[in-house]
């Protein structure tokens, strides 16, 4: 079962916004971990991945974008960009919707 086109028609249950949460703060995290004797491109393919996760459970939204862009810029990835823009999008998507449990 994948996730509609439209980020709109998800809605949002505690569940995929902890599910989400947990794979930012992972995808912030372990480029740190890694640090500089990280494997080449592992960044790159942790952003691709997260990308993805990120589209199937909270559905495409246009900050996923510039958020992508800025991870691929070294040591400015280092920033939780991740983790802000889930949170960005949770609270976007909220507010438009009624809570579900």
């Amino acid at each position: 079962m994948g996730a509609p086109a439209s980020g709109s028609s998800i809605r949002l249950s505690r569940g995929r916004i902890a599910a989400a949460l947990a794979v930012a703060i992972a995808a912030d995290v372990l480029p740190l971990v890694l640090g500089p004797f990280g494997l080449t491109f592992a960044d790159e393919v942790i952003d691709v991945l997260v990308m993805g996760v990120e589209t199937w459970l909270l559905g495409f939204h246009l900050l996923f974008l510039p958020t992508f862009v800025i991870e691929v810029v070294p040591v400015v990835d280092a920033i939780p960009t991740w983790t802000a823009c889930v949170l960005a999008v949770v609270a976007l998507r909220r507010r438009g919707q009624s809570p579900v449990n």
